[in-house]
């Protein structure tokens, strides 16, 4: 289940690669900086969107870390264009790619910290279904928001990806 999950997560990554070309070609068709998106907000108390990609790359990078035991590499929340934050969402698909599905062995029971819990622990199993999952998906989804907002032409088909349909 986990490594099924962490190819979701990344071809949702993939997905935001994506978007992120469409965003300056937007800008460049309207004829504005296509850095000004990293500033964008839904609200005024709302992470920008700069945040939104850097979070959502964090939180799938460092899921997959603390599940399988294996260091993530260090990012450190610099990006000031949109050509860094896409290099920072393909570095993060580079590091997913790394993984096979042995890495994630034993991973529910493995225990789970976390700086902010407090002294506090999760199980893997936990951890992944209650924050890590839901963590990643909220951050790459709100990023997904605010260029629609801000006229970035996307729609479902384009946060959803190919599929995999065939005939029966």
């Amino acid at each position: 289940m986990y490594f099924e999950t962490f190819s979701q997560m990344k071809k949702q990554l993939g997905q935001l690669s994506k978007w992120l070309e469409t965003a300056a070609a937007h800008a460049k068709a309207k004829s504005f900086d296509p850095n000004l998106y990293l500033n964008f907000r839904l609200a005024p108390d709302q992470l920008p969107f700069v945040r939104q990609v850097q979070i959502g790359c964090d939180a799938v990078k460092l899921a997959a870390s603390r599940l399988s035991g294996k260091a993530a590499p260090s990012n450190p929340d610099t990006e000031q264009t949109l050509e860094e934050l896409s290099a920072r969402v393909r570095s993060t698909i580079a590091y997913l790619d790394t993984f096979t599905a042995k890495d994630f062995e034993g991973a529910a029971g493995r225990i789970v910290t976390h700086p902010r819990w407090e002294g506090q622990v999760m199980s893997g199993a936990d951890y992944f279904l209650e924050n890590a999952v839901p963590n990643f998906f909220f951050h790459v989804t709100h990023a997904y928001a605010l260029l629609r907002h801000n006229g970035v032409n996307l729609g479902k088909a384009d946060y959803l990806g190919s599929q995999s349909l065939r005939a029966p």
